[in-house]
């Protein structure tokens, strides 16, 4: 039975329970509790009954404190494949199996969702966004955050604010005017701040108008927290908080990671030496300790969700393959060449590097380790009788080195100064990847001096093979007992820590091998990254490899021949680690290799040629009009084959809408500048960003905004519209049961307001069976005809008539009314 004095509210108990704690904490104790401790949590205070909190990366997986493969963890499709779903619910269900998965690894808080948009289509971390239009963004993430916080797991919405791009991340000032920076880039985390109240933000490293966002006190302390009234934790991104001060009094709680950071004993200081406030720290811990409160790690405090009362357990598999099946977005379908009968077709062709070794997550700290992978070529074999899958490679965008993988087997071995082994650990591919004191048993970095990356490698081609490091400090590389390079090497002029993780590899040398004969291999490296005086101490480095490489022409001519006997073609296509990742912008849209060249002579083979693209993003598709069906694929996650079997085949129906524009070449893109000048990107483009920036430009792109095709039909019955809601009567007059996604724009007419000519103003997905009639109510906010009013400082609501458009995709609206807006 409670005490009379203990609040029986659960949200007054966390906070008398925070209150509690902060009494009883002196100043350096509060100081380092806002400075990491290490790569991924914050030091545990036992004489205030609070544990270590452990955050851990996203957004498409927990992989937990150990960045190794290791620890597999669940990899669903990306954020952008999510969006296309269309679906918060999904996006919901999305949140909760991660939250599961960071309980089993135990994480407390989850760097995601990311819900900067897609204001470039060169943005490099595009994939690991959602959307051009930030209300879809807004709704797909308040989605995602209600899930993981369903679980009891805190969520970190990302990155505060305008990170639209990689190019000079860590000095670039965008400069945003404040009615874009309102309307658009603000808006999806005003949204999800107020419509789930995340327990985190983590604040970007570039500046935003001539303040770095760490420092930034009107959009953290005056925005945020004050006209949002958010009460969560605000974290920098790693490494982004580089003044003690400036950090403290423009409202960032904590600076990771550590220990090398500018809190702990640094603001200490500050505050004895009369810089800082007092009262600013305590602000700071306050908050911590009420994430600490949520998420359990407090005594004295109950958690938001007990684990009784967690969701009940989600299968990671299928959730994983449901995603992807209904994020794939049939932009073509040509004599209906999709879905194919798999009772009826007798072969199918396969080509493309892709279709046997699918990429289903984007490069960078998004990435995770899952535990099997379910190729193109993996499901299709599984799905089809024994011998109608003929597959051939064609094309391998692959032409550059990468972690070693396919048909090595190896391990780490640890050694000290004196050559003695101190530890080793299994390793599921080329990359070493220990950071902070996250070493195999009996390792530290006290004591480690050499790791070696030992074992053999069995070629699955014969030919000359090419290998190369990746990663800093004496090296040597051997293979089948040849030196290969032996020296040192430094990277030198970046401040990026993602460099010395994502960076380019580096030949050092070829040796011609024998298909199915093993060879022993070895990499050793010194690591100089082990002091804490490195900004992200640890080890990270990889053993790399490139097969052989055949000549192009020949392996287009193998796919023809298979294309052309078969009944139908598939091909696959996308793109690399090198193209779409962490850490710097695209240049160009192309496939890389020759892609481009095989779908152009398979489909001149075989008029039945289907082609899946395997990318985060959009790339370039000039010969879209060339083949029967295209179907974006995105990054898929683990379960890639069997989702994209599911809708090959017919068991699934594709159920994707594009939640960005696809361009069909670059030069047709309106905005797409992401290099600054001078430090300094402007955002010139103003409100006019993705579908707005190409209607106003007049120019048609490959496909448009919301598109996306199904294997059924829809009839749009009648459309009602008030200013509040719509309501949309439709039916499906197809052979088989489908769902329509109902998207629903605002044009305004006699519009004074230098506004769009539309945007996406509400959305509603519905299921129905053949012949039978669906009825969805969408709800239209006031903020939807409201815009920023920089004199006023205030939103403003514009009178006059506005057209409510029912529609399947921007360009393709079924049903109109008007509703009159009155002030």
């Amino acid at each position: 039975m409670a005490d009379a004095s203990t609040p029986t509210n659960p949200d007054a108990a966390r906070e008398a329970a925070v209150d509690a704690a902060l009494a009883a904490l002196g100043l350096d104790d509060k100081a380092r509790l806002l400075a990491g401790q290490d790569m991924w949590s914050l030091p545990a205070l036992p004489a205030i009954g609070l544990r270590s909190l452990v955050m851990s990366d996203g957004p498409i997986g927990v992989r937990g404190v150990a960045w190794s493969a290791d620890d597999p963890s669940v990899a669903l499709p990306s954020p952008t494949a999510l969006a296309a779903t269309w679906d918060p619910a999904l996006a919901r269900r999305a949140g909760r199996l991660l939250a599961q998965e960071a309980h089993r690894k135990g994480v407390h808080v989850l760097l995601a969702p990311t819900v900067n948009l897609h204001r470039s289509p060169l943005g490099g971390r595009h994939f690991e966004t959602y959307s051009e239009d930030p209300y879809l963004t807004g709704e797909i993430g308040t989605g995602y955050v209600l899930g993981v916080q369903d679980g009891g797991v805190g969520t970190t919405v990302k990155h505060f604010v305008a990170n639209d791009a990689e190019t000079d991340r860590f000095t670039v000032d965008n400069i945003v005017a404040p009615r874009p920076l309102r309307e658009i880039y603000l808006a999806p985390f005003e949204r999800i701040v107020k419509n789930a109240h995340p327990w985190g933000i983590m604040a970007a490293y570039n500046r935003v108008n001539g303040s770095t966002m760490t420092e930034h006190r009107y959009l953290q302390n005056a925005v945020l927290r004050g006209e949002w009234g958010f009460d969560g934790y605000i974290v920098s991104d790693w490494l982004a908080a580089r003044s003690t001060v400036a950090a403290a009094d423009g409202g960032l709680d904590v600076a990771m990671p550590g220990p090398k950071t500018v809190y702990g004993k640094a603001l200490a200081d500050a505050v004895r030496a009369g810089e800082i406030e007092e009262s600013v720290v305590d602000g700071a811990v306050r908050n911590v300790l009420r994430l600490a409160a949520r998420v359990g790690i407090l005594d004295g405090a109950p958690p938001v969700v007990d684990e009784s009362a967690r969701p009940a357990a989600v299968d990671g598999d299928a959730l994983a393959r449901e995603i992807a099946r209904r994020s794939f977005v049939l932009v073509r379908n040509e004599r209906t060449a999709l879905p194919i009968d798999p009772a009826a077709v007798r072969t199918v062709a396969v080509s493309g590097a892709l279709a046997r070794d699918a990429r289903v997550l984007g490069g960078g700290s998004a990435q995770v380790f899952p535990h099997h992978i379910v190729s193109p070529l993996d499901g299709l074999l599984a799905a089809l009788p024994e011998g109608v899958v003929d597959y051939r490679v064609g094309a391998d965008p692959n032409t550059e080195l990468t972690p070693a993988e396919k048909g090595f087997e190896l391990r780490a071995v640890c050694y000290d100064e004196a050559g003695t082994v101190i530890g080793s650990a299994p390793l599921r591919g080329g990359t070493v990847q220990w950071i902070g004191d996250d070493f195999p048993e009996g390792v530290t970095r006290g004591t480690l001096h050499t790791v070696e990356v030992t074992g053999t490698f069995v070629p699955r081609d014969s030919g000359e093979h090419v290998f190369g490091t990746r990663g800093t400090g004496a090296i040597t590389l051997t293979v089948a007992g040849e030196t290969l390079y032996d020296g040192i090497h430094r990277v030198t002029g970046s401040d990026d820590p993602g460099e010395a993780f994502f960076g380019n590899p580096l030949e050092r040398g070829r040796i011609t091998l024998t298909a199915g004969e093993p060879v022993q291999v070895s990499l050793r490296q010194v690591p100089e990254t082990l002091g804490d005086d490195a900004p992200i101490p640890g080890v990270s480095f990889a053993f790399c490899h490139l097969g052989p490489r055949r000549d192009p022409q020949e392996l287009i001519a193998e796919a023809v021949e298979s294309a052309r006997a078969a009944d139908t073609a598939i091909v696959v296509v996308g793109t690399t680690e090198r193209v779409e990742s962490e850490g710097f912008d695209r240049t160009d849209l192309k496939l890389p290799g020759h892609q481009d060249d095989l779908v152009r002579a398979v489909a001149a083979a075989n008029p039945d040629t289907v082609v899946i693209v395997n990318s985060g993003s959009p790339v370039e598709l000039p010969w879209r009009d060339e083949v029967a069906a295209v179907l974006l694929g995105w990054f898929p996650g683990q379960e890639a084959g069997h989702a994209l079997a599911d809708v090959l085949l017919g068991a699934g129906e594709p159920g994707g809408r594009l939640p960005t524009t696809w361009p069909a070449a670059l030069a047709d893109v309106p905005v797409s500048n992401t290099t600054p000048t001078d430090g300094e990107l402007h955002y010139d483009e103003g409100v006019f960003v993705g579908y707005r920036a190409w209607e106003k430009a007049g120019t048609a792109p490959a496909y448009p905004f919301g598109h996306g095709l199904g294997y059924t039909t829809w009839e749009y019955e009648s459309l009602t519209a008030g200013p509040d809601s719509v309501t949309v009567r439709l039916r499906n007059t197809g052979a088989r049961p489908g769902a329509e996604t109902v998207q629903i724009y605002l044009a305004p007419r006699d519009d004074t307001a230098e506004r769009p000519a539309r945007w996406l103003a509400g959305f509603a997905r519905v299921e129905a069976a053949p012949g039978e009639s669906a009825e969805t109510v969408i709800a239209l906010e006031r903020r939807a005809y409201e815009i920023w009013d920089e004199e006023a400082y205030d939103w403003v609501l514009v009178p006059g008539t506005y057209e409510v458009q029912a529609a399947r995709s921007l360009t393709d609206v079924r049903l109109t009314a008007n509703v009159d807006i009155e002030e």
